[in-house]
């Protein structure tokens, strides 16, 4: 008889966001005659943040008929989950995991944002969840969240198989490499498994268990049908600041390169799909769910294997499909050659981490290493190929300043990018630069903290309702200049 298995999404952004982790773990169970339903939390109006109203109202996206084309939904959240439970019968429920998809996008608390669905809930099932809290600190989330039978820690895929497969014999389970569980008043946690070394064997992944709603997306004034999804894993770099750094160590990349902000041997940690699965991927589904953008995960993709990008730039480019790609990548990997790569690979834009504008604090606090001139040369490149640029900005890091945050905004001011983003500096346990931030944050581990809706921080030494003004304006600022600013903010602090 088939095991049965409920996915959770708990999305709380209000909009259409294909979570990988949920297409890759569906496509390795479906292939492997497991039952599986999602719970997708995205359009119910007692759960949303509805972050594009947010991210509209600040200018970050331009203004689109989104929302007349979704259907919200007005029924409870918890009741539903519990009617579904209750019909389905499921003998594990699961959520949260890693993929490429690590930055925003709520992944860092949906561990937490799962276990708010399922606390109350009324279920014989299994509660196994996994991610980027799973993988730093196992034992905490465990204490914490006592209703959990297993965390996985680490990449899922093939660990959640193997928990199905000796479902329910739990000396079995137990044995498994790369989870963690209660013994009586004890926790165990088991030896990390494998890094899944060959992403191929994973592929390809399934969208079809998403809602068609969840594939509608704004982009740039329009709503087209997209997807999430990932060529790779595996950041080469290693900034302070960031949670890939939490399964680098986890994997046993602790070793930097001083100069450079990167791994060693990073060729064993960044790894990539073939460039033949990853156009057939795209081409089925192009044909069958009309995706038109892909908005790439990938943590940086001008590293990835360049052989593999030049491949899938001729396949693509023989296929004439009827696709754009978002990317993400730094600016030391622009340059005439792969500003050509981007084109052939049909990218429509490029989103980079400018982080602040001052150099020596992203050296000395953020790990990070590129000079101002690149940055500027990589924008102007990309801007004279045609390609959209957008800037990802951080404000409300620790001990930043004031002035810090308007010397950023007058950098981007001088690069004028299509779009800039700013997000508020979320604490991220485990990270490097988690020790200097945690003076900033009351709670161990900040509940409903999100960088593009909410900041949690209480004690930074820029006030929160200035912070608040930054993240509200600041693509206003870049766009029309810094003239206005003393009289925003006595407008914006007296109401």
């Amino acid at each position: 008889m088939k095991k049965k298995v409920l996915f959770i999404n708990p999305n709380k952004w209000g909009r259409g966001i294909t979570t990988i982790w949920i297409a890759s773990h569906s496509g390795v169970l479906k292939r492997n005659n497991v039952e599986l339903e999602l719970f997708d939390t995205t359009f119910y109006k007692n759960w949303s943040d509805k972050e594009i109203d947010l991210n509209t109202k600040n200018l970050q996206f331009k203004k689109s008929n989104y929302n007349s084309l979704v259907k919200y939904i007005d029924n409870d959240v918890f009741n539903d989950l519990q009617e579904k439970v209750n019909y389905f019968k499921p003998d594990i429920i699961f959520w949260s995991a890693l993929s490429s998809h690590i930055h925003g996008e709520g992944e860092y608390i949906s561990l937490d944002y799962g276990y708010e669905l399922i606390k109350n809930l009324k279920s014989k099932a299994l509660f196994i969840a996994g991610g980027i809290k799973a993988t730093d600190n196992p034992k905490r989330i465990l204490e914490k969240f006592k209703k959990i039978n297993y965390l996985i820690s680490g990449e899922s895929e093939l660990v959640l198989l193997d928990l199905i497969n000796s479902f329910p014999n739990t000396k079995l389970m137990n044995q498994i490499n790369g989870v963690s569980f209660h013994n009586g008043l004890d926790i165990i946690t088991n030896k990390p498994q494998k890094i899944i070394s060959n992403l191929d064997l994973i592929s390809p992944y399934d969208y079809n268990i998403f809602d068609k709603n969840v594939l509608k997306r704004p982009y740039n004034g329009e709503v087209i049908n997209a997807i999430d999804y990932e060529i790779s894993r595996g950041c080469i770099y290693s900034c302070s600041y960031c949670v890939e750094t939490i399964i680098q160590k986890y994997y046993g990349f602790n070793e930097i390169n001083e100069k450079t902000g990167s791994i060693k041997n990073f060729k064993q940690y960044r790894r990539n799909k073939s460039a033949l699965i990853i156009f057939n991927e795209i081409k089925e589904l192009n044909k069958n769910l009309n995706i038109s953008l892909f908005r790439m995960q990938d943590t940086n993709f001008l590293t990835i294997d360049r052989r593999v990008l030049e491949e899938l730039s001729e396949l693509i480019c023989e296929s004439n499909l009827k696709i754009k790609l978002y990317i993400e990548t730094r600016a030391e990997g622009i340059n005439e050659k792969s500003v050509s790569l981007l084109k052939k690979l049909k990218v429509d834009g490029v989103g980079m981490g400018l982080e602040l504008a001052d150099e020596k604090y992203r050296n000395d606090y953020l790990n990070r290493f590129v000079d101002q001139s690149k940055i500027i040369n990589a924008f102007k490149m990309l801007k004279e190929a045609g390609i959209k640029r957008t800037a990802y900005n951080i404000i409300g890091l620790p001990n930043q300043t004031e002035d810090s945050i308007i010397k950023t905004l007058e950098f981007n001011h001088k690069i004028k990018p299509d779009t800039s983003i700013a997000a508020f500096y979320s604490i991220y346990r485990g990270t490097k630069l988690e020790q200097k931030a945690d003076k900033d944050f009351l709670d161990e581990d900040p509940y409903g903290m999100d960088p593009q809706i909410r900041s949690k921080s209480f004690k930074h030494n820029i006030p929160m309702e200035i912070l608040q003004f930054y993240k509200d304006n600041f693509t206003y600022f870049v766009k029309n200049g810094l003239s206005e600013i003393d009289k925003k903010k006595k407008l914006f602090l007296s109401n």
